[in-house]
């Protein structure tokens, strides 16, 4: 959560190791933090400018915080070339990611980060608590249920890690955990609605406390970092015998599914390019008996004109012998008054 010192935890573990000369690789994926205590390798920031996010989309800072890190993952495939090519020459891979867990966590991009990093290297979450702040049973509710959703959501080997023990000794929680009646007792002076409501609700979390590995650090004093690291050890062995041949199953499955999926849309197109050349066959033959039928029907069309054309030949022909015996015969006619006014001249002289 914010405010839980998770950063300065991070620089501690991360000088811890310096300290024993352990090769580990440092990577920060809050862009609103102002100053990386620790030599981060990758830093987001020298992507993403969170101030610019939030003045170009004119969001908020959870807003920006998010946009951000959506923006960030869009290229996180160039952050896992870059961690597989150091994986082999180190021992830890330390991410420190933004403290609303609503980011983070029940992001798409938070889910893509952790999907990806844990399908190939072995994962561990550690949820930082604020021991100081927890001592009220409903905060410490609080912090629980919390811790409980993150564990469902990503299914990775989860610890508990209790911070600034050095202002508040965590064996409280420790205590709480355990025993119920004393978390009962804690809550017998809390009358209201919350307290009977944290009063069910630690019935229901008894059985997540059972498997959950605890421990108490100072990220300002270094105490407590070797148990860190041991259960730390603990969650990576249980990472290798549980979670990963999970994760496998579930890839396997994810695998299957996508290849009956493509063999489905191979065997549909298969399907479709069949009946495609079925309707081609068919229309080829459909094509080549009409052109047989237009040729036949073109033929008889050519030999009906044929014989129009000599019955109109023949009729052109009686019609020109007619043309010529009436011009005979006005010719004939001519002639004839023509005999007719020579004789009308001859007597007309006489006279």
């Amino acid at each position: 959560m914010a405010g839980t010192g998770k950063t300065t935890l991070l620089q501690r573990i991360n000088a811890h190791l310096s300290a024993k000369r352990t090769p580990r690789y440092a990577i920060n994926l809050d862009p609103a933090v102002t100053q990386v205590p620790f030599g981060a390798h990758i830093d987001i920031r020298d992507t993403v400018n969170y101030k610019q996010v939030m003045k170009q989309y004119n969001l908020g800072p959870n807003g920006g915080i998010l946009t951000a890190l959506n923006l960030f993952t869009t290229k996180f495939d160039q952050v896992l070339d870059l961690v597989a090519k150091r994986a082999p020459s180190v021992d830890y891979i330390l991410l420190d990611t933004p403290g609303q867990i609503e980011i983070f966590t029940w992001s798409a991009s938070g889910a893509i980060i952790t999907d990806t990093l844990s399908a190939t290297y072995p994962t561990v979450i550690l949820y930082i608590i604020d021991t100081p702040r927890s001592t009220a049973p409903a905060t410490f509710m609080s912090n629980m249920l919390y811790a409980c959703s993150i564990l469902y959501k990503t299914r990775l080997p989860f610890v508990l890690v209790f911070n600034k023990t050095d202002v508040v000794s965590h064996e409280f929680a420790k205590e709480w955990m355990t025993d119920f009646e004393s978390f009962q007792a804690a809550l017998e002076e809390d009358t209201t609605y919350m307290g009977s409501l944290v009063n069910s609700m630690c019935l229901v979390l008894e059985e997540f406390y059972a498997n959950l590995r605890l421990v108490g650090v100072s990220a300002v004093t270094g105490e407590g970092m070797d148990e860190l690291f041991e259960a730390v050890e603990e969650a990576a062995k249980e990472y290798e015998t549980e979670y990963k041949p999970e994760l496998e199953k579930m890839l396997r499955q994810k695998q299957e599914r996508e290849a009956g999926r493509q063999k489905e849309q191979m065997q549909r197109l298969m399907k479709d390019m069949s009946l495609g050349k079925g309707k081609e066959v068919i229309s080829g033959t459909r094509k080549a008996a009409d052109l047989d039928r237009i040729g036949r029907e073109e033929a008889d069309g050519d030999q009906d004109m044929s014989a129009d054309e000599g019955e109109s030949n023949d009729d052109g022909d009686d019609k020109l012998d007619g043309h010529a015996g009436r011009a005979g015969h006005a010719g004939h006619a001519s002639q004839m008054q023509d005999a007719s006014f020579q004789r009308f001249l001859s007597k007309s002289k006489a006279a």
